[in-house]
């Protein structure tokens, strides 16, 4: 008995090794969308996103049964995946998701510019609380759902 939980534990201990190979970024996708089917209750997808916004592969490894060859990055607010060339963009949504955030908790609205009908966020109202220090090149929208932002924009 005490020998095979000696074993189990040193099981536990050894990491297992995956080879490099290239990931599309939607094998990706459905290996993120099955390792969060596994995450208990009350743990945020967020676990693995690094600093970087880099996703931890290590942890992924088991579902792509591989380490991608490519970088993706990850954005910590929307958990929307992006391609090393998008990382800029994954940058700046977080910006301005937690900026959109912050401003409608200080406020009680959203930062919207008035009349539009895509609720394009206003760069205006979120540097007029220092909530932002530089505008991003990108036109940011807010989604219907839970307040989200969103780079494309919305249809009518």
């Amino acid at each position: 008995m005490f020998w095979k939980k000696k074993q189990d534990k040193k099981q536990l201990n050894e990491k297992k090794t995956y080879p490099t190979r290239p990931i599309s970024i939607h094998e990706l996708r459905q290996a993120v969308q099955q390792y969060a089917n596994t995450l208990q209750q009350g743990v945020p997808l967020s676990v693995i996103i690094n600093d970087d916004l880099t996703i931890d592969y290590h942890l992924l490894a088991p579902y792509l049964k591989a380490i991608p060859e490519e970088t993706y990055y990850m954005s910590k607010e929307t958990y929307e995946i992006f391609e090393e060339k998008d990382k800029e963009l994954a940058e700046h949504i977080d910006k301005i998701q937690r900026a959109v955030d912050q401003y409608k908790k200080q406020k009680g609205e959203l930062p919207i510019i008035e009349g539009d009908p895509y609720k394009k966020v206003s760069y205006y109202k979120l540097e007029s609380l220092n909530l932002i220090s530089q505008r991003p090149d990108k036109t940011f929208y807010i989604t219907k759902e839970e307040d989200l932002i969103t780079y494309n924009q919305p249809t009518k």
